[in-house]
């Protein structure tokens, strides 16, 4: 019998707000163990993991890696069977499914409404295929057969992503690394989805070039209306995209809420150590909090309590012996630490 609770502001899937696209509830994921003693090797890539993603929106996953971001985004689209919990999405007829139990025939016409924008771009394109086929390929496997008008959509989608037409009969490897993004970019937009999931989709580019792929996704969502869940560890690039943020660690997560206010006053030590962290080029806001000491608890067999205490500079006795509950302390903010009340902690300051 599952006993979990409901997380602070999560409704059952058939109360799904009308503004909500995806809904994340109690999502598990572990790896390993042996069929003789579940414990053994046990590895909870995710644990316990609860949010929304709103029309028009984004909400960005951060934290270290290894902490479970991008497992997260791939339980999202099946790419990855989450262990436990449930993936509610709420399709363009307005139908509400649950995406972690549905049957495969139906997940995939179903995957027409969510895509994803990949890490590599040059990984995550065939370089076999010119950029024409490589964007048409959704299109077709989805049951467009009109050549005319799959080339009419293509040639509609790089004019979209800030490539001319004549690009469409190049080879991937014609191309910079912003402009195969751009393509990647142009091929999850094939089939019109509701909900973008992007997996560091900046990361492997220089940060000039990264500017111009977020303001294009920016712009891409105004005009479309996209919902993004967005993955990424730089701070600086989700104080850019995200209307709300994630904070992971060790596979759970530790504080939730709206950009500005997250990035002001943290209410997690965990997210006040990164925004710490990030670098400052004026040297009159270097200082505050030193940086972390230890290492990233493991996932195989993390601390007992609190996963960051043995890191935490706030850590008490209960933070060692009792796990922090995941609670809601002030209207759209939730946290998982004990002494979120009593703390005042440095943010980014403006």
């Amino acid at each position: 019998m599952d006993t979990r609770q409901p997380r602070p502001g999560v409704c059952e899937a058939d109360a799904l707000p009308e503004d909500v696209v995806l809904r994340v509830t109690g999502l598990c994921k572990t790896y390993g163990g042996n069929g003789r003693d579940a414990r053994s090797g046990v590895v909870k890539a995710v644990d316990d993991v609860s949010f929304d993603v709103r029309r028009g929106r984004t909400l960005a996953l951060v934290g270290e890696s290894g902490c479970g971001k991008t497992t997260i985004a791939r339980c999202v689209l099946r790419a990855v069977e989450p262990t436990a919990g449930r993936v509610t999405f709420r399709t363009a007829a307005g139908e509400t499914v649950d995406l972690s139990d549905l049957p495969v025939r139906r997940l995939r016409a179903l995957r027409a409404e969510f895509q994803m924008v990949f890490q590599d771009p040059y990984a995550s394109l065939n370089p076999r295929l010119k950029v024409r086929d490589i964007i048409a390929e959704p299109l077709v496997i989805h049951g467009w057969r009109d050549r005319a008008r799959i080339d009419a959509r293509v040639d509609e989608l790089l004019q979209l992503v800030g490539l001319r037409r004549d690009h469409a009969n190049r080879y991937p490897n014609a191309f910079s690394g912003g402009q195969r993004q751009r393509i990647g970019i142009a091929r999850a937009l094939a089939l019109s989805p509701r909900l973008i999931v992007a997996d560091e989709a900046v990361s492997a580019l220089d940060v000039s070039v990264q500017a111009q792929i977020l303001n294009l996704l920016l712009d891409l969502q105004d005009a479309l209306g996209l919902s993004y869940l967005f993955v990424s560890h730089d701070l600086a690039v989700i104080k850019h995209v995200a209307d709300e943020v994630a904070v992971m660690y060790v596979g759970q997560m530790v504080e939730q809420g709206p950009c500005e206010d997250l990035f002001r006053r943290p209410l997690h030590p965990y997210t006040a150590s990164l925004l710490a962290a990030v670098p400052k080029p004026d040297p009159s806001l270097r200082g505050g909090p030193r940086p972390l000491a230890g290492e990233v608890a493991s996932p195989r067999n993390p601390p007992s309590g609190c996963y960051f205490h043995p890191r935490c500079p706030f850590a008490e006795a209960r933070c060692k012996e009792m796990a922090p509950a995941w609670r809601e302390v002030e209207p759209g903010r939730s946290v998982r630490c004990h002494r979120a009340d009593e703390l005042t902690l440095l943010g980014v300051r403006a």
